[in-house]
């Protein structure tokens, strides 16, 4: 097992002979993405996606936790200024919402998701643990879904008054059909791995013991194939099922999810959860 030193303090990347895995490393966060893990996360995404050496590609996170989507903590505070440097003073002044942030964390995990798609390689998310928001999205989007018999699955957007963003929205009521996806994003229920499989949501479960032998013995045999045959497959499924619209819906997820995150109700919704008490709706 090689690993590869990189800047990012929070997101790794290793290779296990041609397995390349790309860990979310953020555990004090539950995995969530501030702007600079998101960026670092984009260019690890790019780096393993465009390695010919890399014939299969593994995300996951660490401690019990897949990923939680964007870092609501680092939203709240306002982020970090110089992340934000794009933003000219009079932009942010403008804005008086969060929208602006989400944005550009959005930006990159959105990249990073069309890039994911398009690999010319199978791309497996571990899920062992907690997929929610955005670490739900980021998971619909890999080839294959490998989960932990512990893991859950969650929407969870609306918790805070959010509309639904990275891929989520696209690839849900492809997965599971409209109906069932408007029941996931509404009901918002916490689905077990072994509910979500039965859903069409998750590929694999495995015991919580034999975990990352057996998530690690899948990968190497799926290294071990035909890849660039995989990847012409990979292809025409992706153009039947019409995911040649994924980077149009991405934009169009992200331009809603900055207006909600700009309302009321989000600025509401995001006080409530570090308050841990039920937020109040409006509406707007």
């Amino acid at each position: 097992l090689m690993e590869t030193p990189e800047a990012s303090p929070h997101i790794r990347i290793t290779r296990d002979g041609g397995v390349g895995v790309l860990t979310i490393d953020r555990p004090a966060r539950f995995n969530s993405l501030d702007v600079q893990t998101a960026r670092d996360l984009r260019k690890a995404g790019l780096q393993l996606a465009r390695d010919e050496q890399v014939r299969c590609l593994v995300v996951r996170g660490v401690n019990g936790v897949f990923c939680s989507g964007a870092d609501l903590k680092y939203i709240r505070g306002g982020g970090d200024p110089k992340d934000l440097g794009y933003l000219s003073p009079e932009a942010r002044g403008a804005q008086p919402g969060y929208g602006a942030i989400f944005k550009q964390i959005l930006e990159y995990l959105h990249a990073t998701i069309s890039e994911l798609r398009r690999a010319p390689k199978p791309v497996i998310a571990a899920v062992d643990g907690v997929a929610a928001a955005g670490g739900l999205g980021l998971a619909m989007c890999c080839d294959l879904v490998v989960a932990s018999e512990r893991s859950t699955f969650e929407y969870a957007y609306f918790k805070t008054a959010l509309s639904g963003a990275e891929s989520s929205t696209f690839f849900l009521p492809k997965l599971v059909g409209l109906r069932r996806a408007m029941d996931l994003a509404l009901l918002n229920p916490r689905l077990s791995a072994k509910e979500a499989k039965e859903l069409g949501l998750v590929s694999q479960v495995l015991p919580d013991a034999a975990y990352e032998v057996e998530l690690m013995s899948l990968a190497r045999r799926l290294a071990a194939g035909p890849t660039a045959s995989y990847a012409a497959a990979k292809r025409l499924m992706n153009e039947a099922a019409g995911v040649d619209r994924l980077d149009y819906h991405l934009d169009r997820e992200l331009e809603a999810l900055a207006r909600s995150a700009d309302s009321r109700d989000f600025s509401e919704g995001i006080t409530a959860f570090f308050e841990k008490r039920t937020p109040t709706f409006e509406g707007r």
